[in-house]
């Protein structure tokens, strides 16, 4: 293959349900952003010693689960990337793609929590933090909510969704449902050729090429972002440098045309909390259709599906589906 398979990445995927406590839940159309924004916060409270202070200035930067989580900076001995600035978060939480905004006492909110490398092994934190956000509340006025159960989400295809956690007797069952690039790279291999490709954007999708936001979704683009973004969950995350001749890679991915573009432009807004603005953050949605040599590429698409691609990921922006044609 072009691209060679960066051995032992992995990622472990839940589904979490909520259920909206006694005055009901309202939050906005897409809800990724409030999800993280409140999680960060309880998040923070958990387990943050010195609030006060800046993750930058703080001497315990280094052991903290939340710098790890929300903060990630190269560390002091890091001998690439260490003048890398946008870090990925070792985590995607994927709203639901409904627009529901209101959700009546006892009605079921779905969303799910994707967690890359090592930081599969802070699970309980993010439990604990889970349920006393539930207790503070989240979306407008701050209404509370319960942990109903926490679920293992079938990756790999037609497995058995199991539950791991009873928000009822707070009981966590010991079990994980793991993909890794080499299963994905092994069942590419087995498939037949494809020569076309069909990308759909199911929300906002933001792509930045020189420094500008995209309006056509090149595949070349398309690539440069995924390159970019499994090599540095794959070093940060997993403690490994992909060797691959990226240089190479991209030239091929310029061979690549995109032949049809039915891609439209999605604006929304979030506040963020933590600069006290509110924000524009739209994207491409839709479909979009690549000719050429893509099948050097289906198993990074593949990958990509659950990483996400572009600026947002955090929050469940970037995510797409890849389909042969």
């Amino acid at each position: 293959m072009l691209i060679n398979c960066p051995k032992d990445f992995s990622c472990t995927g839940y589904e979490i349900v909520l259920a909206a406590g006694p005055q009901g839940l309202v939050l906005p159309p897409y809800k990724g952003s409030t999800l993280r924004g409140s999680f960060a916060q309880v998040f923070k409270q958990l387990v943050c010693v010195k609030r006060k202070e800046t993750c930058r200035d703080c001497l315990l930067k280094e052991n903290c689960p939340y710098h790890f989580v929300f903060e990630t900076s190269p560390p002091p001995k890091a001998e690439a990337l260490r003048n890398y600035s946008d870090i990925p978060r070792p985590f995607v939480l994927e709203p639901p793609l409904e627009q529901k905004t209101e959700y009546l006492p006892g009605e079921t909110l779905c969303f799910k929590l994707l967690l890359f490398g090592r930081v599969k092994n802070l699970l309980p934190y993010f439990i604990v933090t889970l349920e006393e956000l539930g207790r503070v509340g989240m979306g407008k006025g701050h209404r509370p909510f319960s942990v109903k159960e926490i679920a293992t989400v079938a990756l790999k295809g037609q497995q058995e969704r199991e539950i791991i956690y009873y928000g009822q007797d707070k009981t966590v069952r010991a079990k994980e449902n793991i993909i890794t690039a080499q299963e994905i790279w092994r069942m590419v291999a087995k498939q037949p050729l494809r020569y076309q490709a069909m990308v759909k954007f199911l929300n906002p999708t933001r792509l930045i090429y020189q420094e500008k936001l995209v309006q056509e979704p090149q595949f070349h683009i398309l690539i440069r972002h995924l390159l970019r973004k499994v090599s540095s969950l794959y070093y940060f995350y997993h403690g490994q440098q992909w060797q691959e001749d990226f240089v190479s890679i991209i030239k091929r991915a310029e061979e690549v045309v995109l032949i049809e573009n039915n891609t439209v432009w999605s604006d929304w807004e979030r506040y963020s909390s933590r600069h006290r603005i509110k924000m524009k953050l739209g994207g491409l949605i839709g479909e979009a259709v690549y000719k050429g040599p893509v099948n050097d590429f289906w198993p990074l698409l593949k990958l990509g599906e659950l990483v996400h691609v572009g600026k947002g990921g955090v929050f469940g922006l970037g995510k797409y589906q890849v389909f042969g044609i």
